[in-house]
């Protein structure tokens, strides 16, 4: 009897597809444990706070989807309008709040998979009124190729990607060539993509790579680096790595135009 009394039934295991948050963003919207690629990134685990998760539940309905591959996104209708920047790993979303304030003219289409990170963005969005920026959850690679139209960005920002520096995960590194043809398919002629990273190996491929690209130039006129522009921020993540005595690296590349690409 006292076994029968003190056994508690274990809760269900929660379906993968389910949310934790009423509303909110999903585990894996797109079914991508099925798709085989390399995967340029790692979910974290981390304590999602009462303010994250009330601005999940309460916002995420109105500024926020699920990245599941079944549709094209009409960015003029989930923009009102305006044209729209794409922003990849946008960590806890303070430089996202700040560029976006600072350019309520530009929307921006800001992508990740941290659940805290996506609650923190949310509530600076309502917090400073910023209607220009969307949270999307889940893998940028299936919403550039299968939910963009082509030309439909007016940049992409990859800031700070993970560098996996072992020489083994290389392979995982965001940057390469054809994560730089999905892009460019979906950059207007003249867009930037815009790149940053304190990671000097990481860099020095980001720029091999941009540099060889067909559909991209540098926008500076001696070719590498360039400074920083004054629109993105200095995060406190960036400064703590200045402090350690880290260089950053800016990459700024243009699309070009079809008829304009380079041969050889």
């Amino acid at each position: 009897m006292s076994q029968l009394r003190n056994h508690t039934p274990a809760a269900p295991a929660r379906d993968r597809s389910e949310s934790r948050f009423p509303g909110g963003p999903v585990a894996d919207p797109a079914g991508s444990h099925h798709e085989r690629r390399i995967r340029s990134f790692q979910p974290r685990r981390s304590r999602v706070t009462t303010g994250q998760g009330d601005a999940l539940t309460r916002l995420w309905p109105r500024w926020g989807f699920e990245i599941d591959g079944k549709s094209v996104l009409d960015l003029d209708e989930v923009f009102d309008g305006l044209p729209v920047v794409l922003e990849i790993g946008f960590g806890m979303g303070e430089a996202t709040a700040l560029m976006g304030a600072a350019d309520p003219g530009t929307g921006i289409l800001a992508v990740d998979v941290h659940t805290p990170g996506q609650g923190n963005l949310l509530g600076l969005a309502e917090k400073h009124g910023l209607s220009n920026i969307r949270v999307a959850n889940g893998d940028a690679i299936i919403l550039l190729r299968e939910m963009l139209a082509p030309g439909s960005l007016d940049g992409v920002r990859v800031y700070f990607p993970d560098p996996w520096p072992k020489k083994r995960h290389h392979k995982r590194r965001l940057i390469q060539p054809e994560f730089l043809t999905l892009a460019a398919a979906a950059l207007r002629p003249g867009a930037v993509l815009h790149c940053a990273t304190d990671w000097e190996p990481y860099a020095e491929q980001m720029l091999e790579v941009l540099s060889a690209h067909p559909d991209f130039e540098n926008t500076e006129p001696g070719g590498g680096y360039a400074p920083r522009p004054d629109f993105r921020p200095l995060t406190r993540f960036e400064g703590q790595g200045l402090d350690k005595g880290h260089t950053v690296h800016d990459l700024l590349f243009r699309r070009v135009a079809d008829s304009g690409r380079r041969t050889g």
